[in-house]
């Protein structure tokens, strides 16, 4: 029995395509790329500074915004501000989490909810043949 060494041709098309899907043959950036300022220090400082303030900006636009058209100067300001702060502070907090892997990475924690159905998944009373 001869067999082919490179394999079969539609077989290697598509472990070459399934791998590109998943990125697994993207090739590692190097440590001097100039889209490297992400996971650099500078990079991920900038960033935090960037949410914050933007955060901070857009809600005191609104606020300002919104005691202009109702004509309750400070009130709606005041209020808007610490929204903004906090929205500001997810943010940030939503940039370092720590990001999910594993199976369950793109359904949340991976825990059900009881009494929730999720689609695909039976429950104890379908299994049992409850009606």
């Amino acid at each position: 029995m001869t067999e082919n060494p490179g394999g079969d041709p539609s077989f290697e098309a598509r472990l070459q395509a399934a791998r590109g899907k998943q990125g697994l043959d993207t090739p590692p950036r190097k440590s001097g790329d100039p889209g490297d300022l992400g996971t650099s220090p500078w990079g991920i400082g900038l960033r935090v500074g960037v949410e914050l303030v933007a955060a901070m900006v857009v809600a005191v636009a609104i606020g300002y915004g919104l005691d202009r058209l109702f004509g309750t100067l400070p009130i709606l300001t005041a209020v808007f501000v610490p929204l903004g702060g906090a929205a500001g502070i997810l943010n940030v907090w939503r940039l370092f989490a720590p990001k999910p892997t594993g199976p369950a990475a793109g359904t949340g924690t991976g825990q059900s909810i009881p009494g929730r159905k999720v689609p695909g998944q039976a429950s104890a009373r379908d299994t049992q043949g409850g009606g």
